[in-house]
This record gives structure tokens, sequence and C-alpha cells, in this order.
């Protein structure tokens, strides 16, 4: 027996880890540090759970008109999706399979390598320059897609919407997507582009900003053609994607502006404060736009220290890639969580 000669075999993605330990301090992926909107809160409290027996609404209607709403758009430019991970797995299928390779950054979000090996899609990896920057002239070529995050992972760095604008406006023949996961963070998004581009298609998250990372919400905003292409594939795979919880969920959450404004502003607040310490202690990195720092220290490997936090109980993200292993991910927790994270690492380093 030989089945195995028809497996598909991939190198899987590898998330953040997972632990729950008591008194632990997460700062590995990414998620928000406070609990959701009050108004979250009330839909899982008065949530009716007969309504389980019931298949959701395939287009999540209720939350598909709820974002268009709020980014000023038309219900036929909003797609949603089961994060945004899903929403990104779907357009690599649905826009990229010209057989041109279709480009990302050699320093991203790891996944797009993934899904490209996955689907047996090409594609190739632009360098980042010295400083991790973009370097837009390297977009400005012949492809068959393109795509990154803006700002990056997991450097943090924002690109400015002119350098977007232009290597969309350089692309006609090309979908490009822009991966804004952090973009909340930073105030810089390409969203009002959309209706000047029917290449464009951007990608967003309730899992950052929206503290809803274990309901899995993403959308996609494009003309209204990008995304009749993108439900075309999502039918053909699975019709209900997301469920009735958490399209009510997300329609509450979105409907709490003030709560969203007030916990970006928490995050941004200590992010800034946690770049001001950090560098105090010998750490460098790159001026993140998003809920991330990326740092190295100016004579302890990154390993070191990542290996000296975990058995402290603080968990932070190491890569062990080209160009980037002797950096740290560290996610903005808390405030007191920064003050912990920040008074081990002193006193680590002072005895290092």
């Amino acid at each position: 027996m030989n089945w195995e000669a028809n497996v598909r075999k991939v190198v899987p993605y590898t998330p953040g880890e997972q632990p729950f330990l008591r008194d632990m301090i997460k700062l590995n992926t990414n998620e928000c540090p406070y609990p959701p909107s009050e108004r979250v809160q009330r839909v899982l409290r008065e949530f009716d759970a007969s309504d389980l027996r019931l298949y959701p609404d395939p287009g999540a209607l209720g939350l598909t008109e709820a974002l268009a709403a709020h980014f000023g758009l038309k219900r036929e430019q909003v797609f949603v999706g089961v994060g945004s991970d899903e929403v990104l797995a779907l357009s690599f299928l649905a826009f990229f399979s010209g057989g041109k390779p279709v480009l990302f950054p050699d320093i991203t979000y790891s996944f797009y390598e993934v899904w490209a090996q996955l689907y047996g899609i090409p594609y190739r990896c632009p360098a980042l320059d010295e400083g991790f920057r973009l370097k837009k002239e390297d977009y400005l070529t012949e492809n068959g897609g393109i795509v990154f995050p803006n700002p990056n992972a997991p450097t943090g760095l924002v690109e400015s919407l002119e350098t977007v604008e232009e290597i969309v406006a350089g692309n006609p023949d090309s979908v490009v997507i822009v991966d804004e996961a952090y973009a909340d963070f930073c105030g810089i998004s390409a969203m009002g582009l959309v209706d000047r581009y029917e290449n464009l298609l951007v990608v967003q998250t309730f899992s950052k900003s929206r503290a809803l990372a274990g309901l899995r919400i993403g959308f996609a905003a494009g003309s209204p053609k990008l995304i009749r292409y993108l439900n075309d594939v999502k039918f053909s795979f699975n019709s209900y994607t997301m469920n009735r919880l958490t399209i009510a969920c997300g329609k509450a959450c979105l409907e709490d502006e003030d709560w969203f404004l007030k916990t970006v502003g928490k995050i941004v607040s200590t992010r800034e404060r946690m770049k001001a310490e950090l560098k105090s202690l010998g750490f460098s990195f790159p001026d993140s736009g998003a809920n991330f720092l990326f740092v190295r220290h100016e004579s302890v490997p990154a390993r070191q220290l990542f290996s000296a936090l975990r058995e402290a109980g603080i968990f932070v993200r190491h890569f062990d890639r080209p160009r980037i292993d002797d950096y740290l991910r560290i996610s903005v927790g808390t405030d007191e969580e920064a003050d912990r994270l920040t008074a081990f690492l002193n006193g680590y380093l002072k005895k290092s």
C-alpha cells in the first residue's frame, strides 16, 4: 500500500504558543489585553441558544451591512470570513491563479508562503531594505498579484499611503491585497482607496483592536467585482463559514465606537511607554505602528532572552528565520504587564 504517494505534503504555518498558566504574561500572539466591549458581553449573555439549531446567514448580512455603513461602502463591497486568515486564504485561491509569481516581502506574515505552496502558486519575495522597509520599485514589475501587510508583521513598520497607492496604481493588471491586521494602531489605512482602484483588496480583522480573536472575524473591502469573485470561491468551499453567535457579536462590537477608541488609545499609549523603557535597557527596534514591538538587544542574543522570559512565565515570540533570528516580537499588553516585563528584563540584564 502506497496511499501516502497521493497525500499533499506541506510545511504548515506555526501559530504562536497558547499556554494556560497561572499568573503568566502572554505577549506572544498580539491579542488585545482588554476584554471585549460590554455590548459584545451583553450579546453573549442574552443569546438564544435555540437559534443554534438553524444554519447562519451564508452572507452574514447583518455584519456585512454594519461594516459597509461603518466604512462608507456599499454592501456589495464587503466580504466577511472566519478571521482574516480565511479571508486571505480564499483571496489567494480567487485572485492568484494566473501563473506568474505573486510578490510579497521576504520578512512578512509567514502564512503567505504557506498558502502559496499549498495552492501551487508561484511566488517571489523581494527583500526589504536594511531598515526593514519595503522597496516599492520591487513591486512595479510584472507579477501575478501582490500581498503585503501594513503595518508589516513582524517588524511593525508602516508604509505611507502614498507608497501603497503607487503600488496599487502601478499594477492595474494584478490584484493588490493590503493586509491591515494592525492598521487601527497607526491610523493609516488604504480603505479610502477602495472606490478608486478596482484591483485593490483591503483586509482587516477583529482579532487585534476589537478583542475578538477567540471568535474569528475577518473582512475584506474591495470593488463589487472583486467581492463577487471572492464570494464565488467561498460558496464553492463552504457556504456557512461564520456562525450565528459570531455574526451577532461582531455587529455589536462594531457599534461600540467609544469602547474601540478608548481601547486602541490605551494600547498605543502603553506601546509608546514600552519603547522608551526598552530603549533605556539597551534594546533597539523599528518604530512600530502596530500593537507589538520587534526588538533586539545590543549584547544579549534573542534566543537567550526568549528562554529566560519563558522560564519566568513571560511569553514572547522568536522567529528562527534569516535576518530576524536575533529579534523578539513582544505584544503590547496592559501597563501592569509592561511593568512586569521591563522589571524582569532590567534584573536579568544586570546579571548577564
